[in-house]
């Protein structure tokens, strides 16, 4: 009897939805598609919402797997968590209150990956750059890099301690001169170019792909 396949969560904000990626359907779609070419790899399951930032990914994840069908009878073994981005975002004024305080941001960061990591093998991801240039984002939020820098920062110290694996992002995609080709024209979303690169970093990224074939 052949056994079931493994499972992955891939669970997130519009990055892991694929917005923006009107070529491939996303970074995660993409790996979607390599995963099913290769023989015996897990089935990924793409649970991204637009908008959405700690909270709300608090609040769904275990509630979203657990009244499906097969995941609800074979829990997933993995789960990859990409989120972040929103919760950096400044309100109404470039110095305006953020969506989330930083350290309120660790805090509830710190508690998720801990309830993740208990039921399922964890991997996290860190933020992508934006274009400051764009702001607002409709015509209310300020996203920053020196902010997106620093709350990835805290993403990596959290997943550190936690001995969680950990892809980072930020700085690479930053520090790169074709970084600012691979957003799309609001700002904050990846374009197709954009959603390769991190469809690229994580086909190579040794965690990831270990456990796939274990």
């Amino acid at each position: 009897m052949d056994r079931l396949p493994k499972q992955l969560i891939v669970i997130g904000d519009s990055s892991v939805y694929g917005w923006g990626d009107v070529e491939g359907g996303g970074w995660c779609e993409r790996l979607k598609k390599d995963w099913l070419n290769q023989k015996n790899s897990p089935i990924i399951y793409q649970l991204g919402v637009r908008g959405d930032g700690i909270e709300k990914v608090a609040y769904r994840w275990e509630k979203e797997w657990s009244s499906r069908g097969e995941t609800r009878r074979n829990k997933p073994k993995g789960i990859l968590l990409s989120v972040g981005l929103n919760d950096t975002a400044r309100i109404g004024q470039i110095n305006g209150r953020p969506q989330i305080e930083i350290d309120g941001f660790e805090y509830g960061f710190e508690r998720l990956i801990n309830k993740m990591r208990s039921k399922a093998e964890l991997f996290v991801m860190g933020l992508s750059p934006v274009d400051e240039r764009k702001m607002p984002f409709g015509g209310c939020l300020w996203y920053a890099n020196e902010h997106c820098d620093a709350y990835e920062k805290r993403i990596e110290e959290v997943c550190i301690n936690q001995n969680v694996p950990f892809l980072p992002t930020f700085k690479e995609m930053n520090s790169d001169s074709r970084s600012i080709n691979w957003l799309s024209n609001d700002g904050i979303h990846l374009n197709s170019s954009g959603h390769l690169y991190i469809y690229q970093r994580l086909r190579s990224w040794e965690a990831l792909q270990k456990w796939r074939v274990n």
